[in-house]
């Protein structure tokens, strides 16, 4: 094990174990979670902040990069150190 640190992991070994031990892929690795109802609400769960907000669109940062809702009338319903609820008129969906 030369050169390597004890005890860490590299994503892939990490994904091949909650695939092994069906471990929820976003508990093992922190994956958001995005849930739509209808075209008019979204909870995004495990997100790391928000980036830009207005009017007519939202960017989120999440772990592996920011989501953007493009739309109109947008409003931030919900709030919490791990999920946040965007409601308003969803128009479009970015990654």
């Amino acid at each position: 094990m030369k050169g390597k640190k004890k005890g860490t992991k590299t994503p892939k070994k990490m994904i091949n174990f909650t695939e092994v031990f069906e471990v929820p892929k976003d508990v093992m690795l922190g994956e958001a979670i995005i849930t739509l109802t209808g075209k008019r609400e979204a909870l995004i769960e495990n997100y790391k902040g928000i980036v830009e907000y207005t009017d007519e669109y939202i960017k989120i940062l999440t772990k592996n990069g920011v989501i953007e809702f493009k739309g109109s009338n947008f409003n931030i319903t919900y709030l919490t150190n791990e999920e946040i609820k965007v409601a308003g008129s969803i128009v479009e969906i970015n990654y």
